[in-house]
């Protein structure tokens, strides 16, 4: 696995990220995972029954989700070209691995909530979301509350 982490790094596109685009390429990251945390603390804030109480669940969600999957995959992007400039240094980054684990947990918590707390939206669309789906909300806040503070540290270790 070192010999594969190493020869992403040591590729062109890894040397010039690293010397030359870092700074770039990290502001884009930053930002538009500003864009995805931001947006998903509004569509979750509606979830837990606290913001946008007057608005149907449908049409808070379908605003703001396409800004959310749109800023997603440039941080997705952004981020696995930061990744390759420095692939044996993060992969032994204690934050970094926390930081994908958790995404993968967001990843699992939307999954779950899309193909099974949402499928009987229509039943509680104007009002108060199913218990289910508060904890689905909350734990997508706390989850992204994660990734974001382990992202940050991510420099520092």
């Amino acid at each position: 696995m070192n010999n594969f982490l190493q020869a992403i790094q040591d590729s062109a596109l890894g040397i010039a990220v690293a010397e030359s685009w870092f700074p770039y390429v990290e502001s884009i990251h930053v930002v538009a995972l500003a864009l995805v945390a931001g947006s998903i603390f509004v569509v979750d804030t509606r979830l837990i029954w606290k913001t946008s109480r007057g608005l149907p669940f449908t049409h808070v969600a379908s605003r703001l989700l396409p800004w959310t999957w749109g800023a997603f995959v440039a941080a997705a992007i952004t981020g696995t070209l930061l990744f390759i400039s420095n692939a044996t240094g993060y992969a032994q980054n204690t934050p970094f691995i926390i930081k994908i684990i958790l995404l993968a947990l967001a990843g699992a918590n939307m999954a779950y909530f899309h193909f099974v707390t949402f499928r009987d939206v229509a039943a509680w669309d104007m009002g108060r979301p199913p218990s289910n789906a508060i904890v689905a909300g909350y734990l997508s806040l706390i989850i992204w509350a994660g990734v974001l503070f382990f992202g940050r540290l991510i420099g520092f270790v």
